[in-house]
């Protein structure tokens, strides 16, 4: 089995946030949309989302596109989210005073996020492809239902004679 060590690497770039004030389970929640998108639609997607995790996964973004472009000179629009993974990270432990002299824990979770972002082909000329496919499969049935026309028409011919 081939380890990710052995495969050439595809130009790319990474970035990782350390101790985010965000608990790791939602943090991935966002990361979860993102995950193999197109960078510039990875960052459009993170900027209407409704989580509150989602400002921190988009500059963890934004900051993977940059090193991408100023350090690897790789053009922004080539980009891809190849990878994008939430670890924990060290938890602060605070009281809560309760009644008759107790105390509750509260734990305020923090998280590191990693985006990696990876170079690949332009996306344009799948979508053209992709276009120019549909209207072969609207010609291809409308070019099979002539010859069954055309076969009835010659039978009904034959018959008149």
């Amino acid at each position: 089995m081939p380890v990710k060590g052995d495969a050439p690497a595809l130009p790319g770039a990474r970035a990782v946030a350390r101790h985010v004030r965000i608990s790791p389970t939602k943090a991935r929640r966002v990361v979860n949309l993102v995950r193999g998108l197109p960078a510039q639609e990875a960052l459009t997607v993170l900027k209407f989302a409704p989580q509150s995790a989602s400002e921190q996964v988009y500059k963890v973004l934004a900051s993977a596109i940059a090193n991408a472009e100023n350090n690897e000179r790789l053009d922004p629009d080539a980009l891809l989210v190849a990878e994008a993974y939430v670890d924990e990270g060290p938890t602060l432990k605070r009281f809560q005073p309760r009644a008759q002299g107790r105390a509750y824990r509260i734990r305020k979770r923090t998280c590191h996020i990693t985006v990696v972002v990876e170079a690949v082909a332009a996306a344009a000329p799948r979508k053209a492809a992709a276009k120019k496919a549909a209207p072969a499969k609207k010609a291809a049935p409308a070019e099979a239902d002539k010859p069954a026309e055309t076969k009835a028409e010659t039978t009904a011919e034959e018959g008149t004679e």
